[in-house]
């Protein structure tokens, strides 16, 4: 008798999968954003790269504490970042033409562009 119920539950946990079921693709890898925080001016580097997943790193060279936002079809701001320390800025950013600002700062803002999402990761080796 125990036999067969654990038959019968192992047949019916078996059957609760679907063969044909087509995963999604990969989100494109994060892009790496370079920023440069000085008294003059903002400089990003790349000023085009395409959509997803953006990490900014914000290099602040001035003499105050300042943060780093992003004005555009997406906004976001990074948190307060010491002067001659590193922050970072990580947002998903679609396709358009943004400003990149430090904030409290008379610096001038540096314009760049975000294109077409990049391509999926789905054939890219994810290390570690």
């Amino acid at each position: 008798m125990i036999a067969v119920a654990v038959a019968a539950a192992a047949v019916t946990l078996g059957a609760c999968g679907r063969e044909d079921f087509e995963n999604e693709p990969r989100p494109p890898l994060p892009f790496d954003v370079s920023v440069e925080l000085n008294e003059d001016e903002v400089i990003l580097s790349p000023k085009t790269f395409g959509a997803g997943i953006a990490t900014f790193t914000i290099v602040n060279f001035t003499d105050e504490p300042t943060s780093f936002s992003i004005d555009g079809p997406t906004a976001d701001e990074s948190d307060e970042v010491p002067p001659g320390a590193t922050g970072t800025l990580k947002t998903e950013v679609v396709t358009g033409n943004y400003e990149g600002v430090a904030e409290g700062n008379a610096s001038t803002p540096f314009e760049f562009e975000v294109t077409a999402e990049r391509e999926s990761a789905q054939d890219n080796l994810l290390l570690p």
